[in-house]
């Protein structure tokens, strides 16, 4: 294959880091991840080796929280941090408590308007598949079936925190109003 016929395929310039005309952020991704990273790490089996004679008839009962939380680092530079707090219990026994912080590190070329989907939509999507795989060694090296965290709607949660934060922002008044 010819040389220019590379060119129609992959286009040299989108390897190039010259800036178009003066405009550097033109060429700037939108979105790179920096690095990603385990910030804390618990594991607990408090009634172990005793739970797993009580496992042996029955599943444990499962709680998973998780959040969602960006902090700006630097011009353009983000962290986002998911947090899985994961409770096993049989009856009234603790089986395990597992809680892991894993973030990203991101830089971000995005129009004002569009960094709040991107932080807490987007980057999460990035990072949770490795935090889910955390989550799954831990608890099943805990001597547990692997806990596998289904696939979360991050973009429902972000409708919902927008929501949560504008419910916030009316007056009580109001709210007691279109409550009737």
């Amino acid at each position: 294959m010819a040389e220019d016929e590379l060119d129609d395929i992959i286009p040299a310039e989108r390897f190039t880091s010259e800036p178009d005309n003066g405009n550097e952020s033109a060429k700037a991704p939108p979105l790179m991840i920096n690095g990603q990273y385990v910030k804390d790490l618990s594991f607990e089996a408090p009634n172990a080796p005793e739970i797993f004679n009580l496992m042996q008839g029955e599943v444990p009962a499962i709680q998973v929280d998780i959040d969602v939380e960006a902090e700006p680092k630097g011009d353009n530079l983000f962290e986002v941090a998911l947090t899985v707090r994961a409770e096993a219990k049989l009856k009234d026994e603790l089986a395990y408590l597992c809680e892991v912080e894993y973030a990203g590190l991101f830089t971000l070329n995005v129009p004002e308007d569009q960094l709040g989907p991107v932080l807490l939509i987007e980057c999460p999507l990035i990072v949770f598949p490795f935090l889910r795989r955390i989550i799954s060694d831990v608890t099943g090296d805990g001597g547990f079936a692997p806990l596998m965290l289904a696939p979360i709607d991050f973009a429902a949660l972000y409708q919902q925190r927008m929501m949560a934060a504008q419910d916030a922002k009316q007056p009580k008044d109001d709210r007691d109003k279109s409550d009737t």
